[in-house]
């Protein structure tokens, strides 16, 4: 059974914002709220990403 492509890419875009949200704090983020401000970013190039792919 195949997963929906749409599933999918909310996957995408809530792993893009894990994991630079980890990788910010890992690499000395100021605080929670910095590491979380880069993963929005991360969310938002993701997100670009997968709607330009489209």
């Amino acid at each position: 059974m195949p997963v929906p492509r749409t599933v999918l890419e909310l996957a995408l875009l809530s792993g893009a914002f894990v994991i630079v949200s980890a990788v910010a704090g890992a690499l000395g983020a100021a605080n929670f709220g910095t590491a979380l401000a880069f993963g929005q970013i991360g969310f938002a190039a993701a997100l670009v990403w997968v709607l330009l792919r489209r």
